[in-house]
C-alpha cells in the first residue's frame, strides 16, 4: 500500500464518519448549507477525474451509470425518510435528519460502491475506481438528499415528527 493510497483511505473513512454522524444530529434545514459539502465533493471529484489520464472503457461507463444511479436512488431514499422537527433553541428553525436508517442507507451505498471498485478493477478499470469518482458519488447522493429534503420542507413545513 502506497502513502496515497493510505492518504485516500483514511481520508475516505474520515469523509464517511463525518457524513453519517451527520446524519444521526438535528441540523436547522438550510438549503444553501446543505449544497456546500455536495458541491465540493463533486468539484474535487471532477477534477481528480480530469487529471487522470486514461482511456474511458466500455467498463468504465457501465460502472460510472451504476454509481450514478446508486447515488441518486440511495441519496432521493435519505430524502424521502429524513423527518423534520422545530428547532427547541429558535421555534422558527426547521430541523431534519435521517436517523440511523439513513446511516444504514448511506453505508449500503458505500458497501455496494466498494463492491464495484473491487469489481470495476478486476475487470480492467482504472477511470471508475478512481478516488475521483468515489467523491463524485458520494456528491451526487448528498446533492439528491439534500434536494429532496429541500423540496420536502418547503413543500410541508409543518409536518414534524414527535409534535
Amino acid at each position: 500500500m502506497t502513502s496515497s493510497t493510505l492518504t485516500d483511505l483514511v481520508l475516505g473513512l474520515a469523509l464517511i464518519v463525518y457524513i453519517s454522524s451527520r446524519q444521526l444530529r438535528w441540523r436547522p434545514v438550510d438549503p444553501a448549507r446543505m449544497l456546500k459539502l455536495p458541491l465540493i465533493m463533486g468539484a474535487a471529484g471532477v477534477v481528480l477525474m480530469a487529471r487522470q489520464t486514461t482511456t474511458v472503457k466500455p467498463v468504465d461507463i457501465v460502472i460510472l451509470a451504476l454509481s450514478a444511479l446508486l447515488a441518486v436512488v440511495s441519496g432521493a431514499m435519505m430524502g424521502a425518510i429524513t423527518r423534520f422537527r422545530r428547532s427547541a433553541a429558535d421555534p422558527r428553525v426547521t430541523e431534519s435528519r435521517t436517523g440511523w436508517l439513513g446511516v444504514a442507507i448511506f453505508f449500503g451505498l458505500v458497501v455496494i460502491r466498494v463492491g464495484l471498485d473491487v469489481a470495476g478493477h478486476r475487470m480492467g478499470s482504472d477511470l471508475a475506481v478512481s478516488t475521483g469518482v468515489i467523491l463524485l458519488v458520494l456528491g451526487v447522493n448528498r446533492l439528491t438528499a439534500a434536494l429532496v429534503v429541500s423540496a420536502r420542507q418547503h413543500r410541508r413545513p409543518l409536518a414534524m415528527a414527535g409534535k
